[in-house]
Parts: C-alpha cells; sequence; structure tokens
C-alpha cells in the first residue's frame, strides 16, 4: 500500500474506533510538506463507500489535507451513512493528489480518461476525477459534472477547468 493511501487508512481507522484525529508526527516525511488539492474515496468490495476532497488545498501541508479528507470521506459524505468499525478490514483507500486546475478553450482540451474536470456558474461548482468507469466521453463527463453542481445539462454558459490526478492506492 503507498504511504498516501496508508495515511488515509490510519487517519479512518483512528477517527472511527477512537473519535480522534490522527495526530502529525513530528517530522512530517518531505513528500507530504507540499500543498495540494486531495481527494479521498473509500470502497468497500468495489463500490463506493465515502468520497470527499478538495480541488484546492485547505491545510497546510499534503499531511493534514490527507487526513481532513479521509475523515470526511468515512463521516461527511452526505450520500453515505458513517462507517462503523465492522466495516474498516474491507474497506479500499484511493489518495487522488490534483495539479493546479486550468482553464479549458475548447472542449478538444479535454480526455476523461487524463483529465478531471471542474465546472462553475456563479456558486454551482462541480468536479469530476478522471479515469473513472463508465465515464468514457467528454459529454458525459460534463453532463455528470453539472448534475453534481447542480447545473442543467444544457447550460453550456458554465467556466470549464482541468486537472490531472496522480493516484495512490
Amino acid at each position: 500500500m503507498h504511504p498516501y493511501a496508508e495515511l488515509a487508512k490510519n487517519a479512518v481507522e483512528e477517527y472511527v474506533r477512537n473519535g480522534n484525529i490522527l495526530a502529525a508526527p513530528e517530522e512530517i516525511p518531505a513528500d507530504m510538506l507540499r500543498r495540494a488539492g486531495v481527494f479521498i474515496c473509500l470502497k468497500v468490495h468495489g463500490h463506493l463507500r465515502g468520497c470527499i476532497g478538495t480541488f484546492q488545498p485547505c491545510s497546510k501541508n499534503l499531511y493534514q489535507e490527507i487526513v481532513r479528507n479521509s475523515i470526511s470521506a468515512s463521516a461527511e459524505d452526505p450520500r453515505f451513512s458513517l462507517v462503523r468499525p465492522d466495516e474498516l478490514d474491507d474497506i479500499a483507500y484511493t489518495v487522488d493528489v490534483l495539479s493546479e486546475p486550468e482553464k479549458v478553450v475548447q472542449l478538444s482540451q479535454l480526455d476523461p480518461k487524463k483529465y478531471g474536470v471542474i465546472v462553475v456558474k456563479g456558486p454551482r461548482r462541480g468536479l469530476l476525477l478522471p479515469d473513472l468507469e463508465g465515464v468514457d466521453t467528454v459529454e458525459e463527463q460534463l453532463r455528470i459534472t453539472k448534475m453534481k453542481a447542480g447545473i442543467p445539462p444544457g447550460d453550456e454558459d458554465v467556466e470549464i477547468s482541468r486537472f490531472t490526478v496522480d493516484r495512490y492506492s
């Protein structure tokens, strides 16, 4: 298991079992000192169990961002109930570290296997990670992302950004 996924697992287990936020070590690994947006996805037997993240960093470093979003994925995803202690052994963890978003001028700049997307219209905002099972076209990617943001699928007057991820599990 990659150290980022191991950190996510430890954060969720400490929170679910003991109600505590995992304390940072005295010396955080150098690769976790940078800042980046992070999404944490929890799956049980291949089925989504929670997925929460930030497209811009909200914490001081990657270590804290992973811990924060892991706990949120286990306890705050409105689509799911809280993760229970009896589920912990069956959870698979994926940590996606996001690149800085860049504006999209033409839809030809998108590729759902390579880029995630962010759509924005006024206060509404939606994000979809790249390379998701069943999302094979730009049109499908944008439709789902708009739906997540509460934007009608036919609304073309949206701001679109793309990003890449480094995925760890």
